[in-house]
């Protein structure tokens, strides 16, 4: 049996008392005081995790650029320097390989950020679909990341920097800045719903990185937060998860996520063709909220009905603490997916009322 990698800050894990268990193939913390309490103090204060289980790709070379172009769905050309876009990177036949983060330094250097369990299945992906002037680097063995996230943590991360982080515009970065001693790529990006910044580090100056982060952060309520409350904060926002919103069965349309598939740029993406074709013969699903109206939690791939019907199936649900409501993400008949449309959702085998509402859940401020 393989054991699951630990990340650089596994021992901070196990001082601050945290339940680890295996992600993808990580030892990681998925709770520490209470997933609820860690939820809460995102919400009003501020959250350190550690994400270094994410996967971290280097493009480089003057064909970076169109290679990305082929890709990746979105437009990526219409990125500019130190800036972040979002996409999804689809198979020929439209289900999704993964949906990641693509950062700028400039039009020949990019850095690609991918989901952990997917970090191994899209670099083989993406050296089969190589073509022109680039060369890529998984960066993902020496690199540590940590995301600071919550209301307090501009204040949090200005007390470690000099780095001038308070301009820094959502989805755009700092390719370096000194923080707590240690020269980090900072991004204002998050996956809480929360204001936030995500850090990056050579996996040897991480410790240091969390020490200054903590020193600074305790007095500001800092909390360290596991995957459960992460869960739960990106559900909330209606931020999708690989393996449940998106997989290679599941494509962007049908995840809600048109406006990060361009039909439009010049350079015809890998999937071009089978989206157009979904999308003229009309979707059979779309992504939609639920909300409980009784007790009971809907549960990935519970049952929702209308009337006698089945009309679709839950993809990710919990109990909100932000909101102190049952609620879910469905792939409903786009019939059905009214706002208000009252449906129910089977748990176990009894139906339990509940109803189609707007999404995000959440949104700050």
């Amino acid at each position: 049996m393989i054991e699951p990698t630990k990340t650089p800050f596994y021992e901070k894990h196990l001082k601050h008392k945290g339940k680890m268990v295996d992600y993808s193939g990580w030892n990681l913390p998925v709770q520490f005081a209470g997933i609820i309490d860690e939820v809460l103090r995102v919400r009003r204060q501020a959250g350190l995790f550690d994400v270094s289980h994410m996967g971290e790709v280097m493009v480089r070379g003057p064909g970076a650029l169109a290679f990305l172009q082929r890709v990746l769905t979105n437009d990526i050309a219409a990125l500019r320097d130190n800036r972040i876009m979002y996409s999804p990177v689809c198979y020929p036949d439209g289900g999704t390989v993964d949906d990641i983060l693509v950062y700028r330094y400039d039009g020949e250097n990019y850095l690609m950020v991918v989901n952990a369990g997917n970090t191994r299945k899209d670099y083989d992906w993406f050296r089969e679909n190589l073509t022109g002037d680039v060369t890529l680097e998984n960066l993902s063995p020496q690199t540590a990341q940590l995301a600071l996230q919550g209301p307090e943590s501009l204040a949090i991360l200005k007390a470690v920097t000099e780095a001038p982080v308070e301009g820094l515009k959502y989805y755009h970065f700092l390719p370096q800045a000194r923080v707590a001693g240690v020269d980090c790529l900072v991004s204002r990006t998050g996956y809480t719903g929360e204001d936030g910044f995500e850090l990056y580090c050579p996996e040897g100056e991480a410790l240091k990185l969390w020490e200054g982060l903590w020193e600074a952060g305790e007095p500001r309520g800092l909390a360290p937060v596991g995957l459960g409350a992460r869960d739960i904060l990106r559900l909330e926002a209606c931020l999708p998860l690989y393996g449940h919103e998106l997989s290679p069965e599941l494509s962007p349309l049908e995840a809600g996520l048109d406006r990060f598939v361009s039909f439009t740029k010049e350079t015809a993406f890998i999937g071009r063709e089978a989206l157009l074709q979904r999308k003229a013969a009309g979707l059979r699903k779309k992504l939609a909220g639920i909300e409980m109206l009784e007790r009971g939690i809907p549960r990935e791939g519970y049952t929702i009905k209308a009337g006698e019907g089945e009309i679709g199936w839950v993809s990710s649900g919990t109990f909100s603490p932000t909101l102190n409501k049952n609620v879910a993400l469905a792939f409903l008949d786009p019939r059905e997916a009214r706002v208000d449309r009252e449906v129910s959702v089977v748990i176990r085998t009894r139906e339990y009322p509940a109803k189609v509402v707007k999404i995000p859940f959440y949104r700050r401020g």
